[in-house]
């Protein structure tokens, strides 16, 4: 199977900064599901009354879930995050794996042309 060139599959350890910059980007992921969970859970209430319903609580709503959203994926939220920070390390460590393994084939291999 090809390996496509990311800058996950580089064969080193991750730095702390590409860390904390994959935390902060698989957060927002979870984020962004976890805004489609609560947008539906809005949509699912009625909204009547004197001053219920219209364009104007529509929005509000939208923004009111995305930082819902934000929030339950900044204090954990359900998991998501902590799934795809696994996979992602998972992914660039056996990217690093092989590289290795030639590595060090190929020193015994001119090990033992040299005998």
């Amino acid at each position: 199977m090809e390996m496509l060139a990311t800058s996950f599959s580089v064969g080193s350890a991750p730095l702390k900064n590409d860390l904390q910059t994959m935390r902060q980007k698989a957060e927002e992921l979870e984020s962004v599901f976890l805004n489609t969970l609560v947008s539906e859970m809005f949509a699912s209430i009625a909204s009547e009354g004197e001053f219920g319903g219209g364009y104007a609580e529509e929005t509000w709503r939208g923004m009111q879930s995305e930082q819902y959203a934000a929030a339950m994926a900044r204090s954990g939220g359900i998991g998501i995050a902590d799934e795809i920070m696994r996979s992602l390390l998972l992914t660039q460590e056996s990217a690093a794996q092989p590289q290795n393994n030639n590595q060090s084939q190929n020193t015994n291999t001119s090990q033992g042309s040299n005998s």
